[in-house]
């Protein structure tokens, strides 16, 4: 694998960071030094000595775990039951490690991880590393039918969940185990050191199915890895880095904040993640914890900007902010920014299949100007290319087509379906090269910046004109006293119609609504109804719960859009 331009300050030497947790000393000093800190124990995270591995390796797990031989006393991980210092998460690691193996979980196998947002669920997303298994996220909140589901489809070895009877799968027979019994299986046994195979799967994560079923999107540790490296660089992120993870686990978005925190040094806090779904939990934590670094979608920053509680940022030492996962408002970056100017705020782009975020983009004063947040360019080692309806590759400005996405971050198939995988990764477009097939229509502008112009199947045609649901809602959400728009294709008698979804303030009608449509849209991308709603709902994983608002007005969806 090509190494990042520019690595983070660890180490690549395995041996290097195995000299850790070697005495109940070494454990008082690192207890010592949380305290001096201001932070108390909540219980013992500690396992076995951390075995000297005989190889080498700078893949994720060999990053991360570096630190605990040059920084063993240092906070790692916390959430609300647990914390480790970088020496404690070294064993704790190895420990589970250990375990899994045991458990017949080695290399080639899947890891069903049913935790929720928890340092467990790290500590073991790591473990899986070390054994060379792929760790799969099973959303807590799923009905035992879906969970089914996608157990049936992967076929884990084993499935960690918290407690007995808190993982329930219709009709499917997996093994399953708590944490505890995870550690159990590791007595008396030493886990064979990690070995570096970028090409192996790191982990299996399933799409929320809002276009069919949900589909399994390996990604390869290589993948992983580039993503995470260029984060850290991206970001600039280091050892005074201080986390929050606000999105769920089983979405791909939180491990944008998960691994490069880790990899950089920094101190990582997992909050559940019911408590993030309120905004004063939120504040608090930021404060509580000194938070320098998060990620959260757009929709969700639109709540921030909106609570009571905003001015709070004014006290904290947030620094920088990813957004990412939907099209970003400029209202709201102006909002955040008016409360506290010297956060930078990035813009983040990457489907599922490219690991991530393929973009990262600092949002400037001449884009919120502009009135058009860019995706910006894509990281080094992935490649763009935009693609014309009738097949040609589009180079300039100002035109509109599909994202293709190529280079270290692509993801090597989807799980069991080959089918699917043929019909996005394509090696037919350009000679050597395998392409991601997006679904993403963008354009560049005159600076080069890719601008995102929304989806193939949320584009609707009318009198011959191509219109994107995503420019309509954009529009709608920059109105005078409007917070939040969403455009949702529907069945309008047969045909595509377009339902707008407006959060806006009190005194605003739906047909002010339409006569703000009228002076920044043309007629022919007007919507054919408009709807008020106090505030426009989330799924699990931060954006605009566009079913629940089709229900909500008793509209059918439009079978392609959804």
């Amino acid at each position: 694998m090509l190494p990042p331009r520019r690595r983070p300050q660890v180490t690549s030497n395995i041996q290097d960071y195995c000299l850790c947790v070697k005495s109940c000393a070494r454990i008082v000093k690192a207890d010592n030094a949380l305290r001096s800190c201001g932070y108390t124990r909540r219980m013992a995270a500690v396992g076995p000595p951390f075995v000297t591995p005989k190889n080498r390796t700078d893949g994720v797990l060999g990053l991360v775990l570096g630190h605990a031989s040059r920084r063993p006393e240092v906070l790692a991980l916390q959430d609300d039951t647990v914390a480790f210092s970088y020496g404690e998460l070294a064993g704790r690691v190895q420990q589970l490690a250990t375990g899994l193996r045991a458990l017949g979980a080695g290399p080639g196998e899947r890891v069903g991880l049913h935790l929720g947002n928890s340092a467990a669920f790290v500590t073991l997303a790591l473990a899986c590393l070390w054994t060379g298994a792929a760790f799969v996220p099973l959303p807590q909140d799923s009905p035992p039918a879906r969970l089914a589901r996608l157990v049936g489809d992967c076929r884990p070895r084993i499935v960690v969940t918290s407690a007995l009877g808190a993982f329930a799968a219709e009709e499917e027979q997996v093994r399953v185990v708590t944490v505890d019994q995870v550690i159990g299986a590791a007595s008396g046994l030493v886990c064979p050191p990690p070995s570096l195979e970028p090409d192996r799967d790191a982990y299996l994560i399933y799409t929320s199915g809002t276009t069919g079923g949900p589909k399994g999107v390996v990604i390869p540790e290589r993948a992983l890895h580039w993503s995470v490296a260029r984060t850290v660089e991206l970001l600039g992120l280091d050892e005074t880095t201080r986390s929050l993870v606000v999105s769920a686990f089983h979405f791909d978005g939180a491990y944008g904040v998960v691994f490069p925190t880790l990899v950089a040094g920094g101190s990582l806090t997992v909050p559940p993640r019911e408590d993030m779904l309120f905004l004063g939990p939120f504040f608090e934590r930021i404060l509580r914890h000194d938070v320098t670094f998060t990620s959260c979608s757009p929709s969700y920053l639109r709540l921030l900007v909106s609570s009571r509680h905003i001015s709070k940022l004014r006290t904290t030492s947030l620094s920088t902010l990813l957004v990412g996962g939907e099209q970003c408002s400029v209202q709201d970056i102006k909002k955040l920014k008016s409360v506290t100017p010297s956060t930078r705020v990035y813009n983040r782009y990457g489907p599922t299949e490219a690991t991530v975020a393929v973009t990262t983009h600092e949002v400037t004063a001449e884009d919120l100007r502009s009135g058009w947040v860019p995706l910006g360019h894509p990281h080094e080692g992935v490649e763009f290319f935009i693609v014309g309806s009738e097949g040609n590759l589009i180079t300039g400005p100002g035109e509109d087509g599909e994202l293709y996405i190529g280079g270290e971050q692509v993801m090597s198939r989807y799980w069991s379906d080959d089918a699917a995988t043929q019909r996005v990764l394509l090696t037919q477009l350009l000679p050597g090269k395998t392409l991601y097939k997006t679904g993403d229509l963008v354009r560049r502008d005159e600076r080069g910046n890719y601008l995102y112009r929304g989806r193939l199947d949320d584009v609707v045609k009318r009198n011959g004109v191509r219109l994107s649901l995503t420019e309509i809602s954009h529009a709608f959400g920059q109105s005078e006293g409007v917070s939040g728009a969403s455009c949702v294709l529907m069945d309008a008698g047969g045909r595509p119609g377009i339902a707008a979804f407006v959060e806006a303030g009190p005194g605003i009608s739906t047909l002010d609504l339409r006569d703000m449509g009228r002076q920044v849209l043309p007629d022919n991308a007007l919507p054919d109804e408009v709807f008020l709603v106090g505030a426009l709902p989330l799924t699990p994983q931060g954006k605009v719960d566009q079913r629940r608002l089709l229900a909500e007005a008793g509209r059918a969806p439009w079978p392609v859009g959804l």
